[in-house]
Formats: C-alpha cells, sequence, structure tokens
C-alpha cells in the first residue's frame, strides 16, 4: 500500500491498531531503501527514534496525541537535542545540541517521532541543496535539484520516506522545495510560529513551517508548530474569492517558462470553474531589489558570525561579506520596505488571495554548486526562484500548491497563494482552505515514482 498519511498513521496508533515502533520502523526501512538515491538525511537517528517510539507506546496518553507515532524529519538548522547541528557547514560544531527548539519540543510534545535530521546547503543561503556533506536529490527526477534550502525535507517528504518534514523558508526555502518536489508547503506569516532560527532568523524573513503531501497533513502539522489547534482542520471557502492571478515576471532578469506560466493558468480555469471570482492582474513589486538582498546578505553575515571562514565556501564568504557592507552602509533601513508595504497592501483592498508562479523555471541540476562561484549560484537563484522572496520580506504567508507536470522537464509544477496577514491566522486558514479546494479539484500524486510502496507499510485496521 502507498504511504499512509500523517493523519492517518496517527489515528491508527492513538487507536492502537498500529505502534510507533512498527511505523518508525516501516520509515527507517524506507530511509534505509531510497535515501542512497536521493540524499535527504543528514543524521538519521535508528536507535533513539525506535527508544523514542517504544517510549510513547507505553504512555498512558497515547490516545490523546495528535501526532502520535508520526515520523517527521527535522531540517538540520535548528537544534535537536543529542545531535549536531551543522546547518550544511564544515565550520559548524560537530557537537550535540542540548536542548530541542521550541517547535521541536511542541512535535515532540504531541507525540511526533523524530526521524532523522535533512541536508541544506550551507548556512541555508542558496536554492540549491548540496554541501560538503553531500547531494540532495529530487525524488522526481534525480538529475535536478529539490531546491534549497528545505531541500532535504522536500525530497525526504516526496520520495515518501515520512508523510510530513519540517523546513524554515527566508527566501523561498520551503516554497521552492515544494513545488520542485510537487509537494504542499505553506510559510507563516510573523508571530504565527516560533522563529529563533540561526541569529536572528535573517532579519525576521526566515519562519518555521510544514511540507507534506496533503493539505490536510500539512495543518495538522502546522497547527502543532503554531499551537494553534483551530489551524488542523481546514474547510474549503464557504464563498466566492477575489483571486489576483499575477503571471508577470518580478524583474528584468526573470523570463517565466511557458509550462510554468500554463500550470498557473490551468490553476487559475479550476478555480473560476467552482464559482471563484479570477482576475488577471499586474502585481506591483518593488523595482529596488536593495532592501530585500541586503537583509539576505546581512542575514548570512550574522550567521557566519564567529565560524571559521576558511571553512566556510567561496560564495558564503562572499555572501557575508557583502552583507557586513549593507550593514555598514545602512541599507537595512526599514522605510522601503514600509513602502512596499503600504503598496501591496493598498493592492489587496481589492482582492483576497493572489496566485503566482511557484517558480519561474523548474529547478537546476542537483550537482556541486557549493564549490560554484558567488555570482553562478546568484544568477541562477534569480532566474529560477523569483516570486517567492516578496513575502518573506514583508512577513506574509504564503504556500506552494502542486500544479501539474513538466512535459519536458519530468517535474512537476506548482502555484504559490499568498495572502494579507490577519490576527488570530487567518491568512493561514484561508491559505489552507483555497489549498484544500484545489487539492479536490486538480489532486496530485502524493509520492514520486518508484517510491510510492516500497517496503511495505504496516497495514491500518479500519
Amino acid at each position: 500500500m502507498n504511504l499512509p498519511t500523517a493523519v492517518e498513521l496517527a489515528a491508527a496508533v492513538r487507536s492502537g491498531n498500529l505502534t510507533a515502533v512498527e511505523a518508525t520502523t516501516a520509515a527507517l526501512s524506507r530511509i534505509e531503501l531510497h535515501d542512497p538515491r536521493i540524499g535527504a538525511f543528514q543524521v538519521v537517528r535508528a536507535e533513539r527514534a525506535l527508544e523514542e517510539a517504544a517510549a510513547l507506546d507505553a504512555r498512558g496518553d497515547r490516545a490523546s496525541l495528535v501526532l502520535a507515532g508520526v515520523p517527521i524529519a527535522i531540517k538540520d538548522n535548528i537544534p535537536v537535542a543529542g545531535e549536531p547541528l551543522r546547518d550544511g557547514s564544515a565550520a559548524t560544531s560537530a557537537e550535540a545540541q542540548t536542548s530541542d527548539h521550541e517547535v521541536v519540543a511542541r512535535l515532540r510534545a504531541a507525540g511526533a517521532i523524530i526521524i532523522g535530521l535533512t541536508r541544506v546547503p550551507e548556512l541555508c543561503v542558496f536554492g540549491t541543496t548540496d554541501s560538503v556533506f553531500g547531494i540532495s536529490r529530487n525524488p522526481w527526477n534525480t538529475d535536478r535539484t529539490p531546491g534549497g534550502s528545505s531541500g532535504g525535507s522536500a525530497a525526504a517528504v516526496a520520495a515518501g520516506i515520512v508523510p510530513v518534514a519540517h523546513g524554515n523558508d527566508g527566501m523561498g526555502s520551503i516554497r521552492g522545495p515544494a513545488g520542485n518536489c510537487g509537494l504542499f508547503g505553506l510559510k507563516p506569516g510573523g508571530g504565527v510560529v516560533p522563529q529563533n532560527i540561526g541569529f536572528d532568523s535573517w532579519g525576521g524573513m526566515s519562519e518555521n513551517g510544514p511540507l507534506a503531501t496533503t493539505v490536510a497533513d500539512a495543518a495538522l502539522l502546522l497547527s502543532v508548530m503554531a499551537d494553534r489547534p483551530e489551524l488542523a482542520n481546514p474547510v474549503e471557502p464557504r464563498h466566492p474569492l477575489r483571486i489576483a492571478i499575477a503571471a508577470g515576471e518580478p524583474s528584468a532578469l526573470v523570463k517565466l517558462d511557458p509550462e510554468w506560466r500554463r500550470g498557473l493558468e490551468e490553476t487559475a480555469e479550476a478555480l473560476r470553474a467552482v464559482g471563484h471570482s479570477v482576475t488577471e492582474t499586474t502585481f506591483p513589486y518593488d523595482p529596488n531589489p536593495l532592501p530585500l538582498l541586503a537583509r539576505w546578505f546581512a542575514g548570512t553575515a550574522a550567521d557566519a558570525r564567529g565560524l571559521d571562514a576558511a571553512l566556510l565556501n567561496p560564495r558564503t564568504r562572499t555572501h557575508a561579506r557583502l552583507g557586513r557592507f549593507a550593514s555598514r552602509v545602512g541599507l537595512l533601513r526599514s522605510r522601503p520596505v514600509d513602502r512596499s508595504r503600504t503598496t501591496i497592501t493598498r493592492f489587496f483592498d481589492d482582492y483576497d488571495v493572489v496566485l503566482t508562479p511557484t517558480l519561474a523555471q523548474s529547478g537546476p541540476e542537483a550537482g556541486v554548486w557549493s564549490q560554484r562561484s558567488w555570482f553562478a549560484n546568484i544568477a541562477s537563484n534569480i532566474r529560477y526562484a523569483p516570486y517567492q522572496s516578496t513575502w518573506n520580506l514583508l512577513d506574509w504567508p504564503a504556500a506552494s500548491v502542486p500544479a501539474g507536470w513538466h512535459t519536458i522537464d519530468g517535474v512537476p509544477l506548482g502555484v504559490q497563494i499568498v495572502a494579507p496577514p490577519h490576527p488570530n491566522a487567518a491568512g493561514e486558514a484561508l491559505i489552507l482552505s483555497l489549498a484544500l479546494q484545489l487539492e479536490r479539484i486538480r489532486p496530485w500524486p502524493r509520492v514520486a515514482p518508484g517510491f510510492a510502496s516500497e517496503p511495505a507499510e504496516p497495514e491500518l485496521q479500519a
């Protein structure tokens, strides 16, 4: 049978029809079978995960745990007690962390089993996932990258190793891998999920969030990360939404692949067919990229502070050097961001959500991008993943939803859904609602071919 969803696994463990040890053993078997092909995992917690699963099976309150026995992968840039935090770099310490990040603690408290830590590019800077520790690959086409920086997490989910994984997103690092790998991935807005990523979460731009094969699984994971149980059960929109379709490129340096444009157009047509007001429009992107780039550079400089620069990749050293310069000359001022926020907020007076392509092009080839020049990496990132970063700068919620198949590149397509932030995570709830409807009217395959059904998953009894 195919991999059960996180919702199904947790229900089976709560009811006693499946044990956490059985679910964990199956996930470890899938890692052993599939990970050599995709390189998703930095650390596999086989012995500790089985011990924690056995302890969960012995708990008297197992029936109350919303993630009971669900194996989950954690991106290797937040602390997991007892494991090193390498952040994709030889310059980081191999010493074990002494405590869990708050998000990890919440997942454990809900009954999740931390199966392992997933690979990232060095300091999570770039949009491909490779480092001194190895290369991660897209399960749909292993010649291509799963994206970055949550590429290892996305690859693990798309290969069916785990039903859900943790990621985080400072410039599109959840949504880009979700788009590449045919997943649903959501970046929350500010204040919904604890941040505490690196030095200062890239000046507040980076957010922790879920990657999953279904909207319901992502909603469940987000509800635990955010400590907001009401997010766990999204419902489709109860009335027509005003939806803006924005296919225009954010920069003259970007050219939208016709296949990615088709994914957006077909999604728009499907939403019109179910009664939404769908309007093609020109989105008011800020023509000045410096406020965004300066924060990206400066976040890297902050995370590199105290590390041995000789052990960093040349591209990372350049990025950090530009970040120190940006801070020194005053490029981190808030006024340009405030102006952009005012313009975009006014745009949303006429719309409930905006849809863009998730990516302008499919992810590039999987390879040793960490040894290529800074310019080569920057050019690749700007050309293929320009649509996400505006929402990190503004701290608004945004998600990627699968949107068909690229007939040439042999990878999934995706569309990005953005909503304004609202109190009580209403923006995130609106995105989940519309994504749930898209999942019903335009369903997507959950797992890449060749990864879906072996080794056999323990049978879930009714």
